[in-house]
Formats: structure tokens, C-alpha cells, sequence
């Protein structure tokens, strides 16, 4: 008997092969670029126990916690972020060198309000730099972000930076208790997603701000400037400020070093209203937008923590690192049409026709993928050529291969591309040289995947 109701689950959503292999592009190339930098990759459950994740991030996001006591009677989470699972990770794998270099790409859950790029399941490919305290590790991050973006083709982004300790030091000048610095910076995050109004509002019922410091403190996240004019305003505000200062000086060094790594100085702006919304972060701050689309929401983001992994191995271990939210910058890039999804993994479709043709045909497709060249083989021999090419089409593969009765006996192939419909009929023995040339593949490359 048939469900009644088949769907998909509010949030979640599935991909379908033409959208996959679009995806795996993408994760190929950022991909790359990780161990282009020196990331190495690492893997962690799905699934921790609870007190691994709770008291990280704040209030308001453990309310968005997949929580719940499994058959065992554990009492469990599915993963959040892919940050607190590494302080997990660290605590476990203690003998690791540092600076340690790592990157994972996998699936969190966050039971959130669904909306424009927004999902309750969503992949993300986090690379972290666990041990180093120098703001070398932190411009790094942004040159990886600038990498990145460049080589998903994106042209218009702009990564904004800010550091915790100004925004501590712009809290301390206008009162927020020490105590309240953490409900200061989450009510802060909220700035862009639900603007100035609400935040104004919630500064003065949940902070205890008076309206006359919440205007000044307002006024200091709109300070305009090259972001060297930027540092220099808050300088001078932060001069009996220490916490403050010392933002300012980290800022200072992280960019810089950001251009010697060779990332250009339009592509990173200062931006005192960057909060981030989590706990741990504790001094440098990172979200990445793409230009063209206005309130879309970060596509890249990150900060330092230098708190978290001490947390669980109970000594000092200064840590940074960014994340690429993979689904969200996927649904903008296909907005933006930098995306089309599509293309096929199978690139030669050996297409049997007649009688004892089949085990023949078989035996190609073998010998193709033997050279690392992907096929796909009709299961029957007794489908007219019409319908043969029809299937080549509908799967979008480039090429394909006919066998009928002719060719076996001939001990050859007929090979033809269906973009333009060149065709040439070839000895067994130049199968491979034949394909790669249709292909137009280099003499040393294979056509294996879906580049």
C-alpha cells in the first residue's frame, strides 16, 4: 500500500543527479584549493554526545540543537557546526603536530527557519589552523576565502572583517556589563538579518543599554573609510580601552599580512558590525557576501577561537578557521547564473544493436574504463538505434559507441559525437586514442568523471 504523503521534510532537500554534479564541482575545486594551502583532510560522526555541544555557542543557537535520547538512552545531538566537534577531535588525538591543518566537508543539521539559501540540513567544507596564535594563521584564512571565491569564478564578493575585542571595547564604552559581552555580540548578529529597529530594541530590554549609549554605539558601527582611517577612529575612541586596543593592533597585523599573502584590498573591507552570532569566537571575525545579491547572507565565514579546544583538552590552544557554506553558495551562484547544473559523469555510452553483440560491447565498455576513461553499456542488444540514441542524449553523455554486427565481426567500432555528429569508424585498437580525440582530450589526460 502507497503513502498517502511523500515529501521531503521542511528544510531538507533532495539533489538530483544534474544539481549533483554541479555540487561535486564545486567541492572538487574548494576542495583543491585546502591542500593547495596544506589542509589535511579529517572526518568526525555525525552524531556526538550532548554535553560535547552544549554551552558553545549560546542561547539562541542550542535552541536550534537536534537533540534526543537514542535507543541506547545516550543522550545525543546531530552535529551543529563542525567546530565544536573538533575540540572533541583535539581532546581524543592529542599526539597531532601543530599547528595542526585540517578540513572536512560534511552535512550539519540546525532546526532554523527555512528560507532564500537557508536549509535545516546544509554541508559545509570548514578548514581550521588548531596551535598558532599568530595573525598570520587568521590572514591566511582570508586568502583561502580570496582563493576560493576566485576559483568558483566568482568576480563580485566582498570578505568583511571586524575583531571581538573592538566590539568588546565599543561594549565597554557604552556600558554592557562584562558579564553581558556574549548576549551583546549575539543580539548584535542579528543586526543584518532583522535590522537596526529590533536590534536597537533588544540592546535596551535583554542588554540594559540606556538610548543615549545605544545611539553611540550605533554610530560607531557606521564609521566609513579606507580601513586604515577605520583603525585609526577607533584608536583614538579606544585609548583608555584596553581589550579594545588590542583589537585594533590584531586587526591591524591580520590585514596587513592578508596583503602580503596577495590578496587585493578591495576585496576586504573593515566592518565594526560583524559580530558573529557564536560564543567561542574571541577576536578575529570573517563573512564573506557575494555583491550581487543584497541580503542574501554570508556564503563564507569564520573567526578565532581561542578558547574552545582548551575547553575539552583542558590546556591553552589558540585556534582559527573558516567555513564555506556549500548549499547556500550553491543556491546563490545558481541565482546568479554562474551555475548550470548538469553534465554527466559517463562519457562514452557503448550502445549494442543486434544479434550477439552484447558480450562484444562489454567487453569495450571494460577496456574504456580500464584506461580510466568512464562508460556506460546498454544492457540489450535488440533496441533500435533510434531509441540508443535517445537514451545517450537524455543522460547528456558526449559520446557514443555503436556496436553492431558489422563492427564485431570487422573487430571495430563506430564511434560518433552527438554535439555535432562527427563520426568515425576505428579499429579496436585505436578505441582509446579515437575517444580521447572526440573528447578532445590532451594525449596525457584521461576523460574519467565529469570535468
Amino acid at each position: 500500500m502507497a503513502l498517502k504523503n511523500v515529501q521531503v521534510l521542511k528544510g531538507f532537500r533532495d539533489y538530483l543527479p544534474p544539481e549533483m554534479m554541479a555540487r561535486q564541482r564545486m567541492i572538487e575545486i574548494i576542495t583543491a584549493v585546502f591542500r593547495r594551502f596544506g589542509f589535511l583532510p579529517v572526518d568526525t560522526p555525525a552524531l556526538e554526545y550532548a554535553e560535547i555541544l552544549l554551552g558553545k555557542y549560546g542561547a539562541d543557537c542550542e535552541k536550534l540543537l537536534y537533540r534526543f535520547t537514542d535507543n541506547g538512552g545516550r543522550d545525543v545531538c546531530l552535529r551543529y557546526d563542525l567546530t565544536a566537534p573538533l575540540g572533541r577531535f583535539m581532546a581524543e588525538h592529542r599526539g597531532l603536530e601543530k599547528p595542526f591543518k585540517r578540513y572536512q566537508v560534511a552535512a550539519v543539521w540546525r532546526a532554523e527557519k527555512p528560507g532564500r539559501g537557508r536549509f535545516r540540513e546544509f554541508f559545509q567544507c570548514d578548514v581550521d589552523i588548531v596551535g598558532s596564535s599568530s595573525p598570520t594563521a587568521d590572514a591566511e584564512c582570508i586568502a583561502l576565502d580570496n582563493a576560493v571565491m576566485t576559483e568558483l569564478g566568482i568576480e563580485r564578493f566582498l570578505i568583511r572583517v571586524n575583531n571581538r575585542k573592538i566590539l568588546a571595547g565599543l561594549a565597554r564604552l557604552a556600558g554592557v556589563a562584562q558579564d553581558r559581552e556574549a548576549l551583546f555580540s549575539r543580539t548584535l548578529d542579528k543586526l543584518e538579518s532583522q535590522g537596526a529597529e529590533t536590534v536597537r530594541s533588544l540592546l535596551q530590554t535583554e542588554v540594559g543599554l540606556e538610548a543615549e549609549a545605544i545611539d553611540r554605539f550605533l554610530g560607531a558601527l557606521e564609521l566609513k573609510g579606507s580601513n586604515e582611517e577605520i583603525l585609526e577612529s577607533l584608536a583614538e575612541r579606544f585609548q583608555a580601552v584596553e581589550v579594545g586596543r588590542c583589537g585594533v593592533e590584531e586587526l591591524k597585523a591580520v590585514l596587513g599580512r592578508a596583503a602580503a599573502f596577495g590578496v587585493p584590498a578591495g576585496r576586504v573591507a573593515l566592518d565594526v558590525s560583524i559580530a558573529r552570532g557564536l560564543d567561542y569566537y574571541t577576536g578575529t571575525v570573517f563573512e564573506t557576501s557575494l555583491l550581487d545579491l543584497s541580503g542574501f547572507g554570508s556564503v563564507m565565514s569564520g573567526g578565532r577561537y581561542d578558547e574552545l579546544i582548551g575547553s575539552f583538552t583542558g590546556a591553552p590552544t589558540p585556534s582559527v578557521g573558516i567555513s564555506v557554506g556549500l548549499d547556500r553558495l550553491f543556491a546563490g551562484l545558481c541565482e546568479l547564473g554562474l551555475i548550470r547544473p548538469g553534465g554527466a559523469a559517463t562519457k562514452v555510452y557503448v550502445a549494442p544493436f543486434g544479434t550477439d553483440t552484447l558480450e562484444a560491447a562489454i567487453g569495450v565498455a571494460c577496456r574504456l574504463r580500464s584506461a580510466r576513461i568512464s562508460a556506460e553499456v546498454s544492457y540489450e542488444a535488440d533496441q533500435k538505434l533510434k531509441k540508443l540514441f535517445k537514451t545517450a542524449e537524455s543522460k547528456g553523455i558526449p559520446l557514443i559507441c555503436l556496436m553492431g554486427s558489422d563492427e564485431v565481426a570487422a573487430g571495430q567500432v563506430t564511434l560518433k559525437r552527438l554535439a555535432d555528429g562527427r563520426q568515425m569508424r576505428v579499429p579496436l585498437a585505436e578505441l582509446e586514442g579515437a575517444v580521447l580525440e572526440l573528447l578532445e582530450y590532451p594525449a596525457d589526460k584521461t576523460a574519467e568523471g565529469g570535468s
